[in-house]
């Protein structure tokens, strides 16, 4: 008896949405591991800091560890996969176009193991960057099991990344826009390839909330703000639009400047930038890390323009040179409370000045981090469902479209170009440099077959 073709595809659709139910819990678990780790560094690290007192030793000591953690994790990177540098979102939509290669278990040791170094020696940069590489490097490995067409591959990979966004911020709808707006241009859209990625991300960030018990990790309680406040909101937003323009350019600048540097020195930035966080941490803390947990804090503070201000320049040169150093880690996190430093300042200045409640500045700083996401990264959408995700801001959902809108209209026409997208070029453009000079016998691997 011939069963029905239906049949067929109805087994072979379960049988992948198995596939990226695996990937959603496995990258939840992975996520949730480096996150500890992560809280577990910096907590140890605070207290040696505590414990040494005042005077010249915290600071001697400081400098010595987080100059040795980020070099290490230089190194580590170099030797083991060094397409583990960065954030890694351009290396999986490289992946996608079947221009970069995949190399699962180089890239997740590098990355857990580099990102913990890197991010738990304090430098500027954000835990979602390894996470959304690594789960892209989990669904490549399970995709490997049996071959699959091209596309499925590529859904697979998409799933990884989403799972891995996901559970960097518990949100999983932004993870699932992320993938629309960001890899529209690589992900293919079909049935199996889309629920796929609502699977994995809706499991991922599930596990996490269940490992972890935390709700919207930038909890921010505004109520309302006034109508006619939204041109100013929409002001702001011109003012991201800037910024997120000069953000790209200057990433990609100070990337350059320390290619520059000889091959066999290029470790010595990351000994300096390493140096100069240890001093930051005992001097002006606020001015480390990621940012996660200053965002909140920042809100509920009394902060003046001048010290706003002074934390934006230092936190923008910050993920500058730390991303520059060639360590894992990403830029979402730090971007989120650049914009918060920079939204506050603004709020602030209208609140003395205009007949405003103070809730304006939290509505500000809300505002601002989608504005300058949507400015940078050139997904506005994303960036509304990510600062609400965040926050449970619900209630900004208008004043944060407004000027998330403006931002990424004002970088459209101020010819500035999504960075994911300028960080895919110059990656390919210095592979093939690389290739020309010194021949590589690391092909990419193919999407939808096995490596022999």
């Amino acid at each position: 008896m011939q069963v029905p073709s239906s049949s067929y595809s109805a087994k072979s659709d379960a049988a992948y949405f198995v596939k990226a139910a695996l990937v959603g819990l496995l990258v939840g678990a992975l996520a949730t591991g480096f996150h500890t780790g992560l809280e577990f560094l910096f907590a140890e690290y605070a207290a040696l800091r505590t414990a040494l007192g005042t005077g010249f030793l915290p600071y001697a000591v400081s400098m010595a560890i987080s100059a040795l953690c980020v070099t290490g994790a230089f190194f580590l990177v170099q030797r083991v996969a060094p397409e583990a540098a960065g954030s890694g979102i351009q290396e999986i939509e490289g992946a996608m176009e079947d221009k970069r290669p995949l190399h699962p278990v180089p890239v997740l040791v590098a990355k857990f193991f580099g990102g913990l170094l890197a991010l738990g020696s304090g430098l500027v940069l954000g835990r979602e960057g390894p996470t959304i590489h690594m789960g892209a490097m989990t669904a490549e490995a399970i995709a490997r099991s049996r071959p699959h067409s091209p596309d499925e591959h590529k859904g697979l990979l998409a799933a990884g990344a989403a799972a891995g966004l996901a559970a960097a911020f518990n949100a999983p709808l932004a993870a699932i826009l992320f993938i629309v707006e960001e890899t529209r241009r690589q992900f293919p859209f079909g049935y199996r390839t889309y629920m796929a990625v609502i699977i994995a991300s809706i499991l991922s960030a599930a596990v996490t909330e269940q490992l972890t018990h935390v709700g919207p990790p930038l909890l921010v309680e505004v109520s309302y703000v006034p109508i006619w406040s939204f041109l100013l909101l929409a002001i702001l937003g011109f003012f991201l639009g800037g910024l997120g323009v000069l953000f790209n350019r200057a990433l990609i600048m100070t990337m350059d400047l320390f290619l520059k540097i000889p091959k066999g020195m290029r470790w010595l930035p990351a000994l300096a930038v390493g140096a100069a966080t240890g001093i930051l941490l005992n001097a002006f803390p606020d001015a480390t890390g990621g940012g996660e947990d200053l965002v909140h804090g920042l809100i509920a503070s009394k902060y003046g323009i001048l010290a706003l201000l002074l934390m934006t320049l230092l936190r923008f040169g910050g993920v500058l040179f730390s991303y520059a150093s060639g360590v894992p880690g990403g830029i979402f996190a730090p971007m989120l409370s650049i914009a918060t430093c920079a939204g506050l300042a603004f709020g602030v200045l209208f609140v003395s000045y205009l007949p405003i409640e103070d809730e304006f500045r939290a509505a500000c700083a809300v505002a601002a981090m989608g504005g300058f996401f949507a400015a940078s990264v050139r997904a506005p959408m994303v960036g509304v469902v990510l600062v609400m995700e965040l926050t449970g801001a619900y209630a900004l959902i208008m004043p944060v479209l407004v000027t998330c809108t403006t931002a990424s209209l004002t970088a459209h026409h101020l010819g500035g170009r999504p960075i994911y997208e300028e960080l895919l070029e110059r990656t390919l453009r210095l592979a093939g440099e690389k290739e020309d000079s010194e021949p590589d016998d690391k092909t990419p691997v193919q999407l939808g077959t096995r490596e022999s």
